[in-house]
């Protein structure tokens, strides 16, 4: 299948920052059998990521607080893309910057590799040159870095929407007017949580990310609306645990879906929810269009 220029052996690709780099996973399911990988968000230069505890379980779910840790470009380039361009399955590399400069370099760097197939743009990152403000909550800041990237190359980019928004579509139609061949929705939503013995925070920052099944809901309205508002491609994130859940943002109206949490519960997740998916599309012939 097709999806905004990349060819998807099917639809069940793997979100950025549950997967690695691919070689965690290797020993555990066939890479080659994924729809895509999509890398963990890589900046241009390395990053130690913020102080433990990183991530706490809750109710459905888990709170994140990696902070971006990575080492940066140039040790992707040398040592985890060789890895990954031997398989036979598109590669997205998902890039995060504090400028839209970075994000420029970024994209331009990647554009030169061959085995990189496409680009997500993590949007959610603080611009430093506004006070710390996330792109992904102000359409001109998105338009911004999208603009940005979609100048310096000519792969097809994938704009990762934030749910912390008044209104999701506002920012989806701000990245595709600013050149934005797909996006992908949900990244995580703000939340903490407290230790009643300490008084603290459980981790090491005051906040994170919460991912998983409690959030499914929420991803499955906001890919419903963006399927309705723009005219690209949407791929829906958020708590996809099972081939139906897979098949609720389908018929959001999704084209294709990334399993995150999922990977750190089952290795083998996104390859047993393709074969419940391909189950569910035999039994409901015509209620998906997977063409």
């Amino acid at each position: 299948m097709e999806l905004a220029g990349i060819e998807l052996k099917n639809p069940v690709m793997v979100a950025s920052g549950t997967f690695g780099w691919g070689r965690e996973y290797a020993d555990y399911l066939d890479l080659n059998k994924l729809g895509a990988i999509v890398t963990k968000s890589i900046t241009l230069l390395p990053r130690e990521g913020n102080p433990p505890p990183r991530i706490v379980e809750t109710p459905s779910g888990m709170l994140n607080s990696i902070g971006l840790q990575n080492e940066g470009l140039d040790y992707f380039l040398k040592e985890d893309l060789p890895f990954l361009a031997k398989f036979a399955t598109p590669l997205i590399v998902n890039i995060a910057g504090e400028s839209a400069e970075e994000y420029a370099e970024l994209a331009k760097r990647l554009s030169r590799e061959t085995a990189v197939k496409g680009i997500e743009v993590n949007i959610s990152c603080p611009n430093v040159k506004k006070g710390g403000m996330a792109f992904g909550v102000d359409a001109g800041l998105t338009k911004e870095v999208i603009a940005a990237v979609k100048k310096a190359t000519s792969q097809p980019i994938i704009a990762k929407l934030t749910p912390n928004v008044t209104d999701i579509t506002v920012i989806g139609q701000a990245a595709v007017d600013a050149g934005a061949d797909a996006l992908s929705a949900i990244n995580t939503l703000v939340g903490m949580a407290i230790d009643i013995e300490t008084g603290g925070s459980r981790l090491g920052t005051l906040t994170g990310g919460l991912s998983g099944p409690a959030i499914k809901p929420v991803a499955v309205r906001m890919v419903y609306e963006l399927a309705r508002a723009v005219n690209v491609p949407v791929i829906g994130i958020g708590g996809i645990m099972s081939g139906g859940d897979a098949a609720e943002f389908l018929l959001a109206g999704a084209q294709a879906v990334e399993v995150g949490t999922a990977n750190f519960v089952d290795t083998a997740a996104p390859l047993r929810i393709l074969a419940e998916l391909n189950d569910h599309v035999h039994r409901h012939p015509r209620a998906l269009n997977l063409s």
